[in-house]
């Protein structure tokens, strides 16, 4: 199985209108359009009934003490951890392709509606809902897609993996609101084949990949 994008080239940078934050010259960093890209895929294995994608980036810091902080820089040798950003359950086995824009079209303070999407699929959360657990202003259950946003000051480029799983089951075994790991977790003995696409995002110019 293969899985591919017109949004970015798989190993390249994810452009800014994909991303939850951009860079901006007069500040460390800007709410971006956070679009979810465009995403195809082929040679899907015989027997499948239906996909699932989850994107996530696993170069999160553990710790954020660091984070978006002008004086100083997050480690490059601190610890990581995964960060889901897009949860996309029950897309149908005769789908090919997800237009841009299908799961995010901007940023929604509390977090977009969820999870039946209102064409036969269900969003999981991202993890913008524990991101924003502690603030009013944003606080909720982030369904949907919200994209990059690395700490300005981050030394690491992170990668972001767009993850196509094939399964045997029309509907992903579970129900309610559930994140990238629930998923993972009630996909296990249904995968038939996997694919994954790997952009990759910074909003600091000096960092490097691990």
């Amino acid at each position: 199985m293969r899985l591919f994008s017109e949004s970015f080239v798989n190993g390249d940078a994810i452009p800014a209108e994909f991303a939850f934050a951009r860079t901006d010259a007069t500040q460390p960093m800007v709410l971006s359009t956070n679009r979810s890209p465009a995403l195809a895929w082929s040679d899907v294995p015989t027997g499948t009934k239906g996909f699932v994608v989850l994107c996530h980036d696993p170069e999160v810091p553990t710790c954020a003490d660091d984070v978006n902080q002008t004086d100083r820089r997050v480690p490059f040798d601190l610890a990581r951890f995964d960060f889901f950003h897009w949860v996309l359950m029950d897309i149908a086995a005769d789908c090919r392709a997800l237009p841009a824009g299908v799961g995010s079209e901007g940023i929604e303070p509390h977090g977009k509606a969820g999870p039946e999407t209102g064409d036969g699929r269900r969003h999981g959360t991202n993890d913008y809902t524990l991101w924003f657990s502690g603030d009013p202003a944003m606080a909720g259950n982030y369904f949907g897609y919200d994209g990059p946003c690395p700490p300005f000051n981050d030394t690491v480029v992170h990668p972001y993996i767009f993850t196509l799983y094939a399964l045997d089951v029309e509907r992903c075994p579970i129900d309610g609101v559930v994140d990238g790991r629930a998923v993972k977790k009630a996909m296990e003995g249904h995968v038939l084949a996997t694919a994954a696409l790997v952009g990759t995002y910074t909003l600091a110019a000096d960092a490097r990949a691990r």
